[in-house]
């Protein structure tokens, strides 16, 4: 569910109205609208901080492309209507999770949607009430759960814990009752013990905690090797990134820029993605939920490709994806971004 249209941005820069540098007086002239789609969640760090600073505007006029290029951003719920937003080509280039990326990536056959980029590793918990007696997977049977939205990445995440554990939910008919709701109804049926637990990613893990009362079961990082795994990505509509490659690498230039801005000065960036959120929902994070949730979250450019390889069969298993195993040949590639890794000298990320 799109939540809300948030104000269009203007950059001014050189030429190159068709995404490549050197082009005519026309091009120069020539309006360009980059679309992006991005959530209120502490995961997506860098879109929230470059829509409010206005970095990825600043350096779209710092570049040698069109004079007139544009960016609109829209808040998303969750991951699969910002994916669908994608596919309908309502929006050129998202911040979202990965098993939607995945499922989006096989529906179009690998024509529609390409990951550029990472954004965040790790941000996901699940998080349980006392009272619900849950203190090891056994202790979940006959409970009631919840996740963001179906098939989005935590809820995938959650079914193969479950699947993982010989634990099957009510649909497949088993004794564990799973409803896919969106992050603040979480929270209210939480407080109101009407759901036993949740996995969702931050700040609404530390949110559960520290104002629903509620304790962490599963901190996902302790679940993958090394405790890096994507949680939120960028992906990219193909046709878009084709007709606008420089554009492209602008936007990213920009990312990998505010990742590194925000590993060296975080209490600013957390300063600044709270003022955000309040402005997006109406409701500032309290300190302690800011920090508890940032703790435990790391942003990255890098897509982390071997998790997402994991991913893509963790929701095959659960039958997000068809009946064919999932072939993610050409899903994520970081050429672009291995361009600007090194140009900053950087060490560049793996295919």
């Amino acid at each position: 569910m799109i939540l809300m249209l948030v104000a269009i941005v203007a950059g001014c820069g050189g030429c190159g109205g068709d995404g490549e540098s050197g082009g005519s007086g026309a091009d120069r002239d020539r309006s360009i609208v980059i679309r992006v789609g991005y959530f209120p969640n502490l995961t997506h760090a860098q879109a929230i901080i470059g829509a409010a600073r206005g970095d990825f505007a600043a350096a779209a006029a710092a570049s040698t492309l069109s004079d007139n290029i544009k960016i609109e951003f829209t808040v998303f719920n969750a991951g699969p209507s910002a994916v669908e937003a994608l596919l309908a080509k309502a929006i050129d280039l998202i911040y979202v999770g990965p098993n939607p990326s995945v499922n989006g990536f096989i529906r179009s056959q690998g024509r529609a949607l390409q990951v550029i980029a990472g954004c965040c590793s790790g941000g996901a918990v699940m998080v349980v009430r006392p009272e619900s007696g849950i203190i090891d997977p056994a202790s979940l049977k006959g409970k009631h759960l919840a996740t963001p939205q179906l098939g989005n990445t935590q809820d995938v995440a959650l079914r193969h814990y479950l699947a993982a554990n010989g634990l099957k939910t009510t649909e497949q008919g088993g004794s564990v009752r799973l409803t896919p709701i969106a992050n603040p109804d979480i929270l209210a049926l939480f407080r109101r013990q009407e759901i036993d637990g949740a996995w969702v990613p931050e700040p609404w893990g530390a949110r559960l905690v520290i104002e629903g009362g509620g304790q962490i079961f599963i901190d996902e990082t302790d679940h993958w090797p090394g405790g890096q795994f994507c949680t939120a990505l960028i992906a990219v509509n193909r046709e878009f990134a084709d007709q606008h490659p420089d554009l492209v690498k602008v936007w990213l230039t920009a990312h990998v820029d505010l990742t590194l801005w925000i590993r060296e000065n975080p209490a600013a960036a957390k300063a600044i993605v709270n003022s955000e959120i309040a402005r997006l929902t109406g409701k500032e994070l309290p300190q302690d939920v800011l920090d508890s949730a940032f703790e435990r979250l790391t942003v990255t450019y890098d897509p982390l490709p071997d998790t997402l390889d994991a991913m893509a069969q963790r929701a095959y298993e659960m039958g997000f994806l068809g009946d064919a195993p999932p072939n993610l040949t050409n899903f994520c590639n970081p050429k672009i971004l291995n361009e600007i890794l090194r140009e900053r000298g950087l060490s560049p990320i793996g295919p």
